[in-house]
């Protein structure tokens, strides 16, 4: 069992009710809202911003080159997410300078700024803790989801989506993470220390349910 796994273990309900949410059944099967989803695109496109701030302060962080590089792939990973984003959205004829521009969400700035809130006040092994739900969630979420539509993905509403994260480079990118998170807690985690860790891997994955449900609560108010 990899450190991922264990903190999943030690906040199996946190968990569940983010890579089980309401919001993710319905993507799966096909019947989100649009508006649900328009919602959700664009404010995770806002929040893939500060996460780009959050490799950025990875970088700042790392006391080695491999840290860094580390920290360099994550920030390439990120970027390319949000050309997903923005192609998704100019379906709808919504522009990447009108997605610049929208307004931050409460659940959007919540997570992100507890994302920088662990990296700027603790460690490398705490920011990447606190990263970890989002960067190898989504991964899990995208396989899990992909391997339920039957037939395949050809004529599901949210195909280009579920593709991405069930898709062998996102993947790769989740094993990667999964990867040096196992080197840093080699380096920096003790038993006691597990505790703390579980605890922010917990408060990281409620605050992405509330991001889910921000999506869906953005949709009902249309």
């Amino acid at each position: 069992m990899d450190v991922f796994d264990r903190l999943k273990a030690a906040r199996t309900e946190d968990w569940a009710d983010y890579v089980d949410h309401p919001f993710v059944r319905a993507l799966g099967d096909g019947t989100l809202p649009e508006a649900a989803f328009r919602a959700y695109l664009v404010q995770d496109y806002l929040f893939l911003i500060q996460f780009a701030r959050a490799y950025a302060l990875a970088a700042y962080k790392s006391r080695t080159l491999a840290d860094i590089r580390a920290a360099q792939d994550g920030l390439a990973a990120i970027l390319s997410e949000t050309e997903l984003h923005v192609r998704l959205c100019a379906r709808w004829g919504l522009t990447r300078a009108q997605m610049d521009a929208a307004h931050e969400h409460q659940a959007t700035v919540a997570y992100t700024r507890f994302v920088l809130d662990c990296g700027a006040a603790g460690d490398l092994l705490d920011l990447h803790v606190a990263l970890a739900p989002c960067v190898v969630g989504y991964a899990e979420i995208g396989r899990a989801l992909a391997a339920k539509i039957p037939g395949g993905l050809d004529t599901h509403p949210y195909r280009d989506w579920i593709g991405e994260y069930a898709g062998d480079g996102y993947q790769q990118v989740a094993q990667a993470a999964r990867r040096h998170l196992d080197h840093l807690a080699a380096r920096a985690m003790t038993e006691s220390r597990f505790a703390d860790l579980a605890s922010l891997f917990g408060a990281a994955s409620r605050l992405e349910a509330d991001f889910w449900q921000m999506g869906l609560d953005l949709a009902a108010k249309d």
